[in-house]
Order: structure tokens, then sequence, then C-alpha cells
């Protein structure tokens, strides 16, 4: 039986307002409310003192401010911690802690699963299974600043927030979750909430091209894109979005979001390096090509091999030789840390505890068969440039 009682938790200020007009209460109470619920992380309304009893009493009627439940937690040695978070259709979903020096990364889902089959993602494998609310997606933050000892009066003295970036870059893809995700990206950044700079709030996208051009009026998150090929051919072989919204459209679409912001941010391209699939050096010289136009950093990322793959992982040469030429046609270039691996929380291997309503997973299972039988199945036709 669904619950009657009205969640919180994922309101804006102007939804809550919304709210409290619809129970008879002024509008400031939505302030106070997002403060308990976000600065201090409190559900009970009977703890929110600066709020009189009889609206207290009248929330605990009709309202609840409910997260997401922790189905398990794990710790890596490196100070990481992956969550598996049970959402309300009864999937898990994944989220993971990084912590560095001076900063700590939360990486959050938008989906339970993805239907976009990227064919180097484990989370693709699954299939689609839903979309996160507003609640299920801010409450993600909201539990890793419990689970880390993140609330609190910033007055009294107590530490700053661990988490201070936010990356959407989870399960899912976020821009087809569009409203759900760009509310709880506002909360992230409303200083009356957690207050994240927008700088350290960033939006993953593997390419959806309506959507980009409709971000710049909702937000001025980061952006990042997922783009790991730099031709359309090889693009809409390990990226199917591709097919759809090819690389000219795509990068144009960016650009154009980009152009909005009123700062001098460019957008991370994530490139995952694939052994003999993306990483030869006619791959980097394309690369280098492609991107001339566009202001940008560039995040490549050694794929993480995970049960149920046929990739592998690019060796150390062929990723620092990508990165120098990259570099040397006057590109900033970072490698990305493979971090959290013995929990399964490096990028590409969030899989979840989730129910797979699809046929996707039976699919590669299969294909997975026919490689160990000797039939030559490929999941992309590989470019044979020079090593």
């Amino acid at each position: 039986m669904p619950n009657a009682l009205t969640n919180l938790l994922g309101m804006n200020k102007q939804a809550l307002e919304v709210f409290l007009a619809s129970i008879g209460e002024k509008p400031f109470r939505a302030v106070q409310l997002l403060k308990w619920m976000h600065q201090q992380g409190e559900t009970d309304f009977d703890a929110m003192t600066n709020i009189s009893k009889p609206l207290r009493e009248k929330l605990k009627q009709v309202a609840q401010i409910r997260p997401p439940v922790i189905r398990d937690t794990f710790a890596a040695q490196d100070g990481c911690y992956k969550w598996i978070v049970e959402v309300e259709s009864g999937s898990g979903v994944e989220m993971v802690y990084i912590p560095e020096a001076g900063r700590g990364t939360l990486c959050i889902s938008s989906q339970a699963g993805c239907s976009l089959d990227c064919s180097f993602c484990a989370t693709g494998k699954q299939g689609f299974n839903s979309d996160l609310t507003s609640a299920e997606i801010i409450g993600q933050l909201w539990l890793a600043n419990r689970e880390l000892g993140g609330f609190g009066n910033p007055s009294s003295g107590k530490a700053a927030r661990p988490v201070s970036n936010v990356v959407m870059m989870g399960m899912g893809e976020p821009l087809l979750n569009f409203d759900n995700v760009l509310t709880a990206v506002g909360l992230m950044m409303d200083d009356i909430c957690y207050g994240l700079s927008k700088r350290r709030v960033t939006i993953s996208t593997s390419g959806v091209v309506p959507a980009i051009r409709r971000l710049h009026e909702y937000t001025d998150a980061s952006l990042a894109l997922s783009l790991h090929a730099p031709n359309d051919e090889l693009r809409s072989q390990i990226v199917p979005i591709n097919r759809k919204y090819p690389i000219a459209e795509l990068l144009a679409s960016v650009k154009g979001y980009m152009d909005t912001l009123r700062d001098s941010r460019v957008v991370t391209i994530e490139y995952i390096l694939i052994s003999g699939v993306n990483d030869h050096r006619q791959h980097a010289r394309e690369l280098a090509e492609l991107l001339r136009d566009m202001p940008c950093k560039i995040n490549l990322i050694p794929f993480n091999p995970y049960e149920g793959s046929d990739y592998h992982r690019s060796s150390n040469s062929a990723i620092s030789t990508f990165r120098k030429m990259l570099q040397e046609a006057g590109y900033t270039v970072t490698i990305r840390t493979t971090r959290g691996d013995e929990i399964g929380a490096a990028c590409g291997q969030l899989v979840g505890q989730v129910d797979d309503r699809t046929l996707r997973s039976a699919r590669h299972l299969a294909q997975r068969a026919k490689l160990a039988d000797g039939e030559a199945v490929q999941p992309v036709r590989v470019m044979r440039g020079q090593p």
C-alpha cells in the first residue's frame, strides 16, 4: 500500500512553500524545514524546536522525512565507502564516497539500472529498472552526511562536512531523469541546504542532447561528458546513444551549455581507455583534433575489469602514451586513480543489487557462453591502428 504521508526530503523551497500553503501554513516555514532536514539531518518533527508545537503536530499527521534505507555498507582500505541503498521501488542502487586530500567526493546514482547499454559499463548490463525520485537522489547525500558525521551546527566548531564534491556519475543516465535530478542538484547547491559550490557539483551525461540544451534553464552546475571515442563509428558501437545523437550534434549542445556559464569553467571529457578498442595512437590524434574548438579538460579513466566483461585495461605504456600525445596537443589531461577496487567502487563497476526486469543480463551471459565455446562474438569492431 502506498505511503499516505508526503515525503518532504526531496522538495525544494518552492515545492515546500506550496505544500505548506496547502495545509494553511506560512511559506517562511519552508526555510526552517529545509535547514532542519539538510543542515541538521533531522527527521523527527518533534525535535524542530523553532517550529510551533501545533505545526509540528499537523506535520506529523500529513508528512514525513524519509531518506532511502542503506542495505549494505562496504569499506575499502583506502578510505572509500560503497553503500547499497534500497529505494521505494525495491531496487538497490549504489553510491560511493572517495576521500582525498582536501576534498571528499560522493558519486551518486540517478536511476536503478540504465537503459543506454554502453558496452563497457557494468550497470548497463542490467537494463533499466526505475527512475529515482528527488528524495532518493538527495537522500544519498543526506545518508552520506549521516554516516560520515557531516550533520550539525557549523558555528559549534564542528569540522567541515566530509562531502565537498558531488558527481552524478553513479548508476543511470542523469539526464534521462531530468526533473528529479535537477531538483536534487538544486538542493545540493542551495545555501540553506548543503551549500555546495556550482564548481563542485557535476552532472555527467553520455549525450542526451535535448536535455543538455535545456540545462541552462535550470542550473549552472558543472558538466562532464562521457565521450570514450573520437569518431562516430567507434562511439556508436561502445556508446549506442551516439547513433541517435552523433558527436558533432553532441559537442554543439555541450558548447552551448558551457557558453551560458558566467565563469571560466570548462567541460570535463571522460574517456575510458580499453585495451585494443579505443587506446591507439590514432585515437589520441583523432581526439585532439575533435576537441580543438572545445575548451575542456580530459580525464582518462583506465578500464576497470569486472565479472562478465570481455574488455581489458589498457597497459600503463598505452595510457602514458595517450596522455602524452594529448598534452603535447595542448590539453590539460588527468588520469583517474582507481579507488575502492576491492569493494567494486571503481568507475564502471557499479552493478547494484537490483531486480533485473529486463533480458539484458541474460543476453550478455549468453554472449559470454558463446565466447567460452569458441564462437567469434565481438562487442565492437576493433580498430587496428598504430600501437
